[in-house]
Parts: C-alpha cells; structure tokens; sequence
C-alpha cells in the first residue's frame, strides 16, 4: 500500500514562498507530478457533477478532458497547456489564503479518500478502467441531452481512484458506469422513437 497523497501538504508546498510571486498553471501542473491528469479533469468535471442545467456545459468542458486525455495516453508526464493559458497564474499570497479557508474540507477528504482495495486499481483492472474512464469523458463531451449527470459522476469517483489508488473509488465509478450505459441506451431508445413518431406523423399529414 502506498503513502497517501496528502493533498494539503502538496499545495502548501507549491504555495509556500513570497506573497508576491505567482505560480503559474505550468508549475502548478509540474507540482502535481504524475497525479496531474487526474486531478486536472476532475477540477474540470466538478461543473458538470451539479445540474445547474447551463447549455453545452457539459461540451465545453468535456473537449479539454479530451486534450488532456490525448497527452495522458501518448505518455507525456504532465499535460502541456497552450502557453498563453500556462503562462497565467495567482500570486502565492491569494493561493496561501485560499488553501488556509479551504484546510478543513481538504483534511476530511484526505479521510475520505485514501489507498485501499488497490487491486481495483492496478494492473488490468487499472487499464479497464482508464478505458472506462475515458469512454464517460467522451460520453460527457457529446451532445446528448440529460445525459451528462451519471458520466459527470463516474469520471469524479474515477479521479479520486486514481489520484489516491482508492479501490471504494474505483468500485464507484463502475457502479455510475453502469448506471451510465443502461440512461443512455434508455435515451437513445427513446430519443429514436420520437423521430420515429415526427416521421410517421409527417406522412400522415402529407398523405392525408
């Protein structure tokens, strides 16, 4: 079993330092080592986990899951982000006073989230479920209508499965998979006999 993360301890590490200076995206991504796939899709994909019902949210933010998913499997160690957006960054200041608010929430997710059942995440059981994972995000980023909720939440218990080699996580994740494929066969089926029954009833109309 490994260490845990210690989410709080890796960014008051990369906070530390003058108020003043700015860390930028790129380093912030370099900080993160090898965890910074999937703690960069989850910062993504929290949005689409609340039904705030905002048109192509789901779209928008799923098509640079897909970028990142793109750099993930052709074996790049961090995501490489466009230079005008990696070049951007807070100063350490602001970032220090946001960690030390948010400390508490990040300490019970600490607790929450930690290595456990890791055969769920190793091995084959891992490349299935990078495969599953990336299967949701292409999901999220088509789209569908009311299809966005379910994927939204497997690729959140998916992260934190691999963030934190988190089998409960991972277990999760397939279990929204799941749930996932049968709303969207339910959807296409039921999306497909609405055209079926706009097509029918312009024969009739043009017929009769």
């Amino acid at each position: 079993m490994k260490d845990n993360f210690g989410l709080y301890d890796a960014l008051d590490g990369m906070f530390s330092g003058a108020r003043e200076s700015i860390l930028t995206l790129d380093e912030f991504m370099a900080g993160l080592q090898g965890r910074s796939y999937a703690f960069t899709i989850l910062a993504l994909n929290v949005p689409n986990c609340i039904p705030t019902g905002i048109p192509w949210l789901s779209t928008i933010t799923g098509v640079p899951m897909l970028f990142l998913l793109a750099q993930f499997f052709a074996g790049r160690p961090v995501p490489s982000l466009p230079g005008i957006i990696g070049r951007r960054g807070l100063s350490r200041g602001k970032l220090q006073a946001c960690l030390a608010r948010a400390r508490r929430s990040i300490r019970w997710l600490e607790e929450a989230v930690h290595a456990r059942h890791e055969a769920w995440v190793n091995g084959m059981p891992r490349r299935i479920l990078l495969l599953a994972w990336s299967a949701n995000i292409l999901l999220l980023a088509l789209p569908i209508p009311f299809d966005n909720l379910f994927p939204a939440w497997a690729i959140l218990f998916f992260c934190l499965a691999l963030i934190e080699d988190d089998g409960v996580m991972a277990m999760l994740g397939w279990l929204l998979t799941i749930v996932t494929a049968i709303w969207t066969v339910f959807l296409l089926m039921v999306g497909h006999a609405a055209i079926m029954a706009v097509i029918a009833a312009g024969k009739a109309y043009l017929f009769n």
